[in-house]
């Protein structure tokens, strides 16, 4: 070591929402990565918690002293380490194609584990719904009664029932247990229905209310059981792209107008229109996406699905929303043909928080990561890339498929990242290395659709061949 260097640095510790812990500490500076999960614990007063550890945006991986740049250490300077915690459960990588479910006729345009992770939902052209059985990986029943394409599907949080959406405008309930259609078809949209979002669990535990949005201009908020419009939300000028129904009685839309709008979902009132993008905007996500697919159900710690309470559950799932919004506020991101992103604070700020640019071609779907730390784009320019969660800043580019990627989707503990292409491939990305992991290859044609079991099990993949396919570890 360089005589004129220092052995020890002053250093604090800095969660990654900013919270300061303890005061600032004389840190040797061949200390390890084990040696500050122990410190770090203790100044937490917590047992046996993993962590990431980052100081000046590089992440510790052995010790302090290989992350540093030397040449620029200024012996008064107080290091801030941030640190990350890590899930508790590791979700392993898909690496087979378990089975190929031949059943539909068309392409398959979605597909949907419930939000359990127990079963399997897929919406084709072939104007069918079908529910497949995850233990014998058989098909399980053929929903039948729209007569034009299926073009999304989407589980309602308690995971009792699915909606479905076709090219005609008509909105159908099934039950998952008989496949049989529950209460009356929805009508009222005059052209096809992009996108489907049920009322979050922790706000009303009934799960009767569904929002729509379509071609049409409008979106739609309907009363399930009834089969009525409750609500009509006006305001977009062209076809409404995405809904997503957020965590605190808010709606979000997406539309070809090139706006985003904020809507109150209890009356309908119009809060904020947010602009910036110059062309269709495509997707949206909302960085607690997750916890609100999953509700009540956590992936581990819910095995056995002991409570059946709606209070108990409903509670469990506003715990779980609260942990992943404790800074009080979601952060929504849109996509658009302007192959930008923007990252907003819908709630409170007509401001993007950033703009994010780099993809040369239209930007086709985005997810927050479970954990809310990463956001992963894909892209018509054959890429993937991946943008801090809080911050929108670009971390990096996945390259390696050869065409245009439609989808991608996380596994549940944040560590692995999945993209679905026009090449017929699906990719595994490794978040600790941000290379490939694994290559999925197995479709005859493009991949369309893909999804990743919210308790890591297995991952559904469907598209122009027709098959649905089941990946497990």
């Amino acid at each position: 070591m360089d005589p004129d260097l220092p052995n020890f640095v002053q250093a604090k510790f800095k969660s990654d929402t900013g919270e300061e812990i303890g005061n600032s500490l004389d840190l040797p500076l061949n200390v390890t990565k084990d040696q500050l999960q122990l410190i770090c614990n203790a100044l937490l007063q917590e047992d046996d918690k993993q962590f990431l550890f980052f100081v000046k945006d590089v992440e510790i991986s052995s010790s302090l002293k290989e992350a540093l740049d030397l040449s620029k250490l200024n012996s008064e300077e107080v290091i801030e380490i941030i640190y990350q915690q890590q899930a508790v459960f590791r979700v392993r990588p898909v690496t087979r194609c378990t089975s190929s479910i031949p059943g539909h006729a068309e392409a398959v345009i979605s597909t949907s584990f419930s939000p359990s992770g127990r079963e399997l939902a897929s919406g084709s052209g072939d104007t069918t719904v079908r529910f497949w059985d995850l233990h014998t990986q058989t098909p399980l029943h053929v929903c039948k009664g729209h007569s034009n394409w299926v073009l999304c599907i989407s589980w309602a949080p308690d995971g009792s029932k699915l909606a479905s959406a076709c090219k005609q405008g008509r909105i159908m309930i099934w039950d998952p247990k008989t496949g049989n259609q529950i209460g009356k078809t929805m009508i009222g949209h005059k052209q096809w229905v992009t996108a489907l979002a049920w009322e979050p669990y922790h706000i009303n535990p009934e799960c009767r209310k569904l929002a729509s949005s379509s071609k049409d201009g409008d979106v739609r908020i309907w009363d399930t059981v009834t089969g009525l419009t409750i609500l009509s939300l006006t305001g977009h000028s062209k076809a409404v792209t995405s809904v997503k129904w957020g965590g605190t009685g808010l709606i979000y839309t997406s539309s070809q107008d090139r706006t985003v709008k904020v809507w109150r979902a209890d009356d309908g009132i119009l809060c904020r229109t947010l602009e910036g993008h110059a062309h269709w905007v495509n997707t949206l996500a909302l960085s607690t996406d997750y916890v609100l697919r999953t509700g009540p159900f956590h992936p581990v710690t819910d095995q056995n699905g002991l409570i059946t309470d709606k209070m108990a559950l409903q509670q469990r799932a506003r715990e779980r929303y609260d942990a992943v919004c404790s800074q009080g506020s979601e952060r929504l991101i849109s996509g658009s043909d302007d192959f930008t992103l923007f990252l907003w604070l819908p709630e409170k700020e007509k401001r993007p928080l950033a703009r994010m640019t780099g993809h040369q071609q239209l930007v086709n779907d985005v997810k927050f990561s479970p954990d809310t730390r990463i956001i992963a784009s894909a892209s018509f320019d054959k890429s993937v890339k991946l943008w801090e969660g809080v911050t929108g800043k670009f971390i990096t580019t996945l390259r390696g498929h050869v065409q245009a990627v439609y989808m991608v989707a996380w596994s549940a503990d944040s560590r692995l990242l999945l993209s679905s292409s026009a090449d017929s491939t699906l990719k595994v990305w490794s978040m600790k290395t941000k290379k490939l992991e694994l290559d999925l290859p197995g479709h005859a044609d493009e991949v369309y659709a893909v999804d990743w079991s919210p308790d890591g099990a297995y991952v559904a993949s469907g598209g122009k061949d027709k098959v649905l396919k089941l990946w497990q570890h």
